[in-house]
C-alpha cells in the first residue's frame, strides 16, 4: 500500500545550517496497517508524513501508494489518495462554513469539480447518521459553523471527514496533542473505531507512549532521520510503555557518548 525507498530531505541545503531531516528512510506498509510513530522532537517523524502528503519533496528517494508512484505529484493531487488529519484542531477545516458544508466538501474529495447542490437531501441524511456515531451531539448542530466548536468537536469531525471518502492512506500527525485530556481520549477511542471498522492504512505520529503501545499493530521509532526500531505482530503486541522509555534512553545515552567523544577528538586537535 505504501512503500518509501532511500528516501532523504534536508533543510537548508548547501548553508552552514544544513540540516539531515530524513536519511535514507526504507518503509514498506501493508494494506489495512496501523503504524504508530514515535521518536524525540527533531526526529523527523512529523516531516516523514509531509513527505508522504507531498508538502516537502524528496532531494532522494521513491514514495508509492497505492501502487503509484507519486514523488513528484504536487500535495492537492495526492489529496485524492490520501487523508489527513493535523495537530492543530482549527487546521483542515473552513471555520466559517458549517458543519455540513465543510463535510460536503470532504465527501467530494478526488471528484470531479463544477457548480451544482452540495447539500443535498440524502446527503444530508448520511451526515446526520455518520455525524451522530460521534456521541457528540453534533448531529444537531450539522448548521453551526465549524469555528463555533470546540477542539476536540472539531478534530473529531476533521477525523470524520478525512475518511469520509474511504482514502488510500490516512495520516494522523499528533491529532491529539494540542487537547485537554477528555478530549483527547475521546478523539483517539473514535480513531480506534474508525481505523478498526473501515481498515484504512494508516500512519500516526505521537508523543504518547501510552497511546504508542495500545494502538496499532506496527511501531516504528525514528531518531535523526532513520528508523531506528520496528515492532509488528507479537512483538507489538508485548510492547510496554517502560519498554519504550528505555528505548528512549538508550538513545539518549548514546548521544551523550558521541558528543563525549567529539569532544575528546577535538581536544586532541587543538
Amino acid at each position: 500500500m505504501l512503500r518509501i525507498e532511500d528516501l532523504s530531505i534536508r533543510f537548508k541545503a548547501g548553508t552552514p545550517d544544513e540540516v539531515c531531516v530524513l536519511d535514507g528512510i526504507q518503509l514498506q506498509v501493508k494494506e489495512g496497517s496501523f503504524v504508530v510513530v514515535i521518536g524525540t522532537n527533531g526526529s523527523g517523524k512529523s516531516t516523514l508524513l509531509n513527505a508522504v502528503a507531498g508538502v516537502f519533496p524528496p532531494e532522494r528517494g521513491r514514495i508509492e501508494v497505492a501502487g503509484q508512484d507519486v514523488t513528484r505529484w504536487p500535495e492537492h493531487r495526492r489529496a485524492r489518495l490520501i487523508g489527513r488529519v493535523f495537530q492543530n484542531p482549527f487546521s483542515g477545516t473552513a471555520p466559517h462554513m458549517t458543519v455540513a458544508e465543510n463535510l460536503a466538501l470532504a465527501a467530494r474529495r478526488g471528484l470531479a469539480r463544477g457548480l451544482r447542490w452540495a447539500l443535498l437531501p440524502g446527503l444530508m441524511r448520511q451526515m446526520k447518521d455518520r455525524v451522530g456515531e460521534l456521541n457528540m451531539g453534533l448531529e444537531d448542530r450539522l448548521e453551526s459553523e465549524m469555528g463555533s466548536l470546540s477542539g476536540g468537536q472539531r478534530q473529531a469531525l476533521t477525523l470524520l471527514m478525512a475518511s469520509w471518502v474511504r482514502p488510500q492512506l490516512l495520516l494522523l500527525d499528533e491529532h491529539t496533542a494540542a487537547l485537554d485530556p477528555k478530549a483527547a481520549d475521546q478523539v483517539i477511542r473514535l480513531t480506534h473505531q474508525i481505523v478498526t471498522r473501515d481498515r484504512l492504512t494508516t500512519l500516526m505520529v505521537t508523543h504518547s507512549m501510552a497511546q504508542a503501545v495500545h494502538l496499532g499493530d506496527r511501531l516504528i521509532m525514528m531518531n535523526k532521520g532513520q528508523i531506528i526500531f520496528d515492532a509488528e505482530g507479537m512483538a507489538k503486541k508485548s510492547l510496554r510503555v517502560e519498554d519504550l522509555m528505555a528505548r528512549f534512553e538508550e538513545v539518549r545515552r548514546d548521544e551523550q557518548l558521541d558528543v563525549s567523544a567529539a569532544k575528546m577528538l577535538k581536544a586532541l586537535y587543538i
